[in-house]
């Protein structure tokens, strides 16, 4: 591609996420839901007027760093303590239930295979898949309603987080079972580690903040160093940790979240995220997507893939979450909150393609996963929350 036709790619990904997400506006749907179809619409499944590209995937990637940036920014650290022990139960039943749900479908499926088989390996991947909980779609979602501050929306985050970590040792697990590359004691120690960094580095960071907040608030430094700060935990979780980035940009937003310009920031941060980096990184979900070599027998798994994968983090988190003495529609909140994949999701399946643990063909199952669970969410979410927004 030449340098000059990713300036026309960018021009009609701006305009068409923003027209559809109006669309969707209008049609009482999250602007989300428009932003994904539009990327569809014009990406290889319809018309093929744009293709997903490495400088897309960047963009993409920076707008998704954003976004949980931002969701850090405006957490409750309050609400984040108090709803720890409860996510940290949500997420291993969100991990559990969809993982042993997984291997269950493709066993019955395809055949139960003796354990140690390729077969065999190939199933619990499957289920490995279906643990990836992507948060980025229910927090913009949250926040277009005004429900992220509170306590159903923060448990949402925060066991996503958790989810994404376990999911992530669970993954190494996997991986190490059928290949000598990866340690998994290795990872559960690298986890920790990050962790204690995080908490280390947090209090020196979020002192020196109050400092300048005190002597310069409200100056456009403040948020500037505080996006040097958000790509700088991303990028140490990822390369020095193993940790997803967006984890480490999430921690950084929770660093600043008790700040005075914390709210300053996070205005400042949604100005790019809402006009350049947020539209593509909805609509490259839907670029993914493509339909060739698509046959009836992998159409029919695919379609059961979704719906074991949606029902089973809605099952198994709402069920923990109705134990965590949640009431009434919060718990189906919680689940249909975790229920949504996006870019963890094809991570996972990408490092069991390089593991030789699936088969290509699989990706299909996974961005069907995505593209429906990105899509119905919001909807849902909008659903059960009719009242007026906090």
């Amino acid at each position: 591609m030449e340098s000059y036709e990713i300036l026309r790619d960018l021009a009609i990904i701006i305009v068409t996420a923003k027209l559809f997400g109006i669309l969707s506006r209008q049609l009482h749907a999250p602007m989300v839901v428009g932003e994904i179809i539009a990327g569809l619409i014009i990406g290889p499944s319809v018309l093929g007027i744009v293709e997903q590209s490495d400088f897309l995937g960047i963009l993409a990637e920076i707008g998704v760093i954003l976004l949980m940036f931002s969701a850090g920014l405006g957490t409750n650290l309050r609400d984040l303590i108090k709803t720890g022990p409860k996510a940290v139960l949500i997420a291993c039943a969100g991990v559990a239930f969809p993982m042993f749900s997984g291997y269950l479908l493709y066993s019955c499926y395809y055949g139960f295979a003796p354990n140690g088989s390729d077969k065999f390996y190939e199933a619990v991947f499957i289920g490995t898949i279906m643990t990836a909980t992507s948060v980025s779609i229910t927090v913009e979602t949250l926040k277009e309603l005004g429900k992220l501050k509170g306590m159903v929306g923060t448990t949402i985050l925060s066991a996503a987080i958790v989810d994404d970590v376990i999911g992530i040792i669970v993954l190494t697990f996997v991986i190490g079972f059928k290949t000598a590359k990866t340690d998994p004691g290795d990872v559960i120690s690298k986890t920790a580690l990050f962790f204690l960094f995080s908490i280390g580095i947090g209090f020196v960071i979020y002192f020196l903040f109050k400092l300048m907040d005190k002597r310069w608030p409200h100056s456009r430094r403040i948020p500037i160093f505080g996006l040097a700060l958000c790509f700088a935990m991303a990028y140490v979780a990822e390369k020095y940790f193993g940790i997803a980035d967006i984890t480490g940009a999430f921690v950084a937003g929770i660093i600043l979240c008790n700040i005075q310009d914390s709210d300053y920031i996070s205005r400042k941060m949604d100005i790019s995220s809402y006009m350049i980096f947020g539209p593509i990184f909805f609509a490259s979900i839907g670029l993914k997507t493509t339909i060739k070599g698509l046959t009836g027998d992998l159409l029919l798994f695919s379609v059961l893939f979704v719906l074991v994968a949606l029902v089973g983090k809605i099952i198994g988190c709402g069920l923990v979450a109705r134990l965590c003495r949640f009431k009434g529609k919060d718990t189906f909140r919680i689940g249909v909150g975790m229920m949504t994949r996006g870019e963890v999701a094809l991570i996972v399946s990408q490092k069991g393609l390089d593991a030789g643990m699936i088969d290509p063909k699989y990706f299909t199952s996974v961005i069907l996963l995505i593209i429906t669970s990105s899509v119905v969410t919001p909807i849902i979410m909008k659903m059960l929350y009719k009242e007026k927004a906090e």
